[in-house]
């Protein structure tokens, strides 16, 4: 089933000779703003770093000395590491270094047979996964269309060779997600109360429970490890002089591009397609972006900070530390302060609901159960959020063309570009 697509947004013809976009006097300056939008973008990579080295540690204890206690921190550590990552996904689209590099450490939804073991309703194969039961922490060796792979040790080197195996997406080893997995399980209440349930003695040798706990507790820290690693590759990429932060700050009408499609295609192609009304339209809670853990509304209003963080120039780190600079903004405000009104008036009313769908997931229900089918006022909520990232979208494409910025591919999805698509 194809869903994702490519929406063209033809917005002009782009000048070849343009290097720069002239701005009004007194209006920040592009170059300006493209250094603190690269500032940011390290400073999020920074505490997305920071974070999950915490998580890390919380593996450790957790492996040391497996108990509820040591579970559910390493539980909240997990959910902690998402806020600052989530922010950063602005940066994804139209930074091709952060595009390439995404699908290690956030790529989902996952084959959970490939890790571990599962429930039998899962099934034991797949006509489109040779691996979909494969289970590395079972097998010491594994035997798959005929190739032999010693997994007789779990490092991140073994996990990182397996990620994508027989090129099929859903063959997810490392990243956020595969450590949700091991930390919280498979959810098998459908749209019901309750998330994941694994007990901590899946982690203890000495009373281990559903087997392999030695090799299990070496996959969870080889996926911690990973992930600490493949964080500070972006970290580095975006210092200043870093490979990412050079190539957004090259040429002005460029980077201000890449601002656009970020925020353009995250908030429709993205998070309101792929991430939100696929799951509303098929009322699949597999169809859940954090679906272990039931935090997916936590990361769905990250997402949304972010693309506002994009748009303003500000960031709130894990220290509480604000951080301003010139901004986007205000490149529109000085050509037309009417369109920027109505950009910041449209990420607002998207976080008012996305706020209200957080809210909702804390004191009321689930994001998977808002998403049920027959949930009228659930559903109404996760629809508003949608509502409102498709309407800024619109805004998004109304200041690439008021900024002559050209062409510009945002991300599409066949959930909200041919419904029906989806359910063939």
């Amino acid at each position: 089933m194809i869903r994702r697509t490519l929406l063209n947004v033809s917005l002009g013809v782009l000048a070849a000779s343009a290097a720069f976009i002239v701005t009004p006097a007194g209006a920040a300056e592009p170059a300006a703003v493209l250094t603190h939008y690269a500032d940011l973008a390290h400073a999020k990579y920074e505490d997305a770093l920071t974070t999950a080295k915490a998580l890390d540690g919380a593996i450790d204890a957790l492996l040391a000395k497996p108990s509820e206690a040591t579970l559910i921190a390493a539980r909240k550590a997990w959910i902690a590491a998402r806020v600052p990552y989530q922010q950063s996904e602005v940066y994804r689209f139209g930074n091709p270094i952060v595009d390439e590099w995404e699908g290690k450490v956030n790529a989902w939804p996952l084959d959970e047979g490939l890790i571990d073991y599962v429930d039998a309703s899962y099934g034991t194969e797949s006509d489109a996964n040779a691996f979909y039961t494969a289970n590395i922490i079972a097998n010491p060796k594994l035997k798959v269309n005929g190739e032999e792979i010693d997994a007789s040790k779990i490092t991140p080197e073994l996990i990182r060779s397996l990620h994508e195996a027989g090129e099929v997406e859903a063959n997810v080893t490392t990243g956020y997600h595969a450590i949700e997995f091991l930390l919280w399980g498979q959810d098998l209440h459908g749209t019901g109360p309750g998330a994941g349930e694994r007990p901590y003695t899946d982690y203890d040798k000495a009373h281990c429970t559903n087997g392999n706990c030695d090799r299990r507790g070496d996959y969870l820290k080889a996926a911690s490890a990973a992930l600490v690693e493949d964080l500070q590759e972006m970290v580095t990429a975006w210092a200043p002089e870093g490979e990412a932060a050079k190539a957004v700050e090259a040429d002005p009408k460029a980077g201000l591009t890449a601002i656009l499609t970020g925020m353009g295609s995250l908030s429709y192609g993205e998070l309101a397609g792929e991430r939100m009304k696929l799951g509303l339209l098929l009322h699949d809670p597999e169809e859940e972006h954090d679906c272990f853990s039931d935090n997916t509304f936590n990361s769905h209003l990250n997402d949304a900070i972010g693309i506002a963080s994009a748009y303003n120039g500000t960031y709130t780190r894990i220290d509480g530390t604000k951080m301003t600079g010139p901004s986007l903004s205000e490149i529109v405000k000085a050509k037309d302060p009417a369109l920027d009104a109505e950009m910041t008036a449209k990420l607002d009313k998207t976080l008012a609901a996305m706020h209200a769908m957080a809210k909702r997931g804390e004191t009321v229900e689930a994001y998977d159960q808002m998403i049920g089918e027959g949930n009228k006022e659930g559903n109404a909520v996760v629809q508003a959020a949608i509502d409102g990232l498709i309407d800024q979208t619109k805004t998004v494409e109304r200041i690439v063309t008021a900024l002559d910025l050209g062409t510009v591919k945002l991300e599409g999805s066949d959930s909200l570009d041919n419904p029906n698509a989806v359910f063939k």
